[in-house]
């Protein structure tokens, strides 16, 4: 089966399973943050407004893949209901928040959400630390989740001067020179370094290098991910919650250094593991109500009824930005 099939299979599924409107009002839709949804999740509450904004990536990827007349008709209900239930606002006291919804807005051709969030998320820059966006308003923690997005979508708009800073300052301040892999942030009232290696870390990084051009980033960032982050081939998962996005988001960015970077030995490892790591996330599924059901971490089987991080949005997104980087790739 093609992986533009499979990639349909994931959004059918996804959307069958968390798709529901906002307090139900008529013309809106979020997606659930679990399935089968309990108590107050019924409610979109907790309010996961970034994992929001990868289904509307997602939704994105779907519509490039395979456009259709009622795609966007989601895609816009989404996006209303994004603002909804974030209080009639875009902005939030979060910028790594914001800058994926504006990478996700890009991408759909919204410009005035986008521009409201990247002044929003440039005001998060400061000096301290040798530069770079805080993590959130009020916070001294600058981190590669923030500033790794938040740099791609200034050099999709055309600001190239804070997407080069932004680059220099994740060059400069995370990127452990002995294993080329970019590490989770610095305390910018002390100075440390969290060493923590996130792989979504690893995929903005090389995102960024793929708009600006840094080949030679982007090729050291590939060999690092696969020395490193996939054993046996296969991008590690790190949980549910946040973390079960972590994972699709590097393979987001796998595929498009796949495709960008120059014919050679670099380019075919992002290929690789973007499709052995596709390959066993499919293994592993499991034949659900509406369809296949991921796991977090992806060489393992799902176990029916779903129970733990496989009932999270986010780790079912995350198989879905896998699978759509899969089906990019399709021959």
């Amino acid at each position: 089966m093609p992986w533009s099939e499979r990639a349909a299979e994931a959004e059918r599924a996804v959307c069958a399973r968390h798709l529901a409107r906002v307090w139900g009002l008529p013309g809106t839709v979020l997606g659930l943050p679990a399935w089968p949804p309990a108590g107050r999740q019924r409610l979109h509450r907790p309010w996961h407004y970034w994992w929001n904004a990868h289904l509307l990536d997602c939704l994105a990827d779907a519509q490039l893949r395979a456009p259709g007349p009622e795609r966007p008709v989601t895609i816009a209900r989404l996006v209303r209901s994004i603002r909804l239930r974030n209080r009639g606002r875009w902005t939030k006291d979060y910028y790594d928040d914001m800058a994926w919804l504006a990478l996700a807005l890009q991408r759909i051709g919204e410009r005035e959400p986008v521009r409201i969030l990247l002044g929003a998320v440039w005001e998060g820059w400061s000096v301290d630390a040798g530069g770079g966006i805080r993590w959130r308003i009020g916070d001294s923690f600058k981190n590669a989740p923030t500033n790794g997005p938040a740099a791609i979508a200034f050099a999709r708009a055309g600001e190239l001067e804070k997407a080069r800073k932004l680059f220099a300052w994740l060059e400069n301040r995370l990127v452990d020179p002995d294993t080329g892999l970019v590490h989770d942030g610095v305390r910018a009232d002390t100075g440390e370094c969290v060493e923590e290696i996130f792989t979504y870390c690893q995929g903005v990084f090389l995102g960024l290098c793929l708009e600006l051009s840094e080949v030679e980033a982007a090729e050291r960032t590939v060999r690092a991910v696969a020395a490193h982050l996939a054993p046996g081939g296969v991008l590690r998962g790190q949980g549910g919650g946040d973390g079960g996005l972590f994972a699709g988001i590097l393979a987001r960015y796998l595929a498009l250094a796949a495709i960008r970077l120059p014919k050679g030995p670099a380019a075919d490892v992002a290929a690789e593991l973007v499709l052995d790591s596709a390959s066993a996330c499919w293994r592993g599924a499991a034949p659900a109500e509406h369809g296949p059901l991921f796991g977090p971490e992806w060489t393992e089987k799902v176990e029916l009824p779903p129970k733990g991080p496989a009932r999270d949005l986010s780790v079912q997104l995350g198989a879905w930005l896998l699978l759509e980087a899969a089906a990019v790739l399709d021959p």
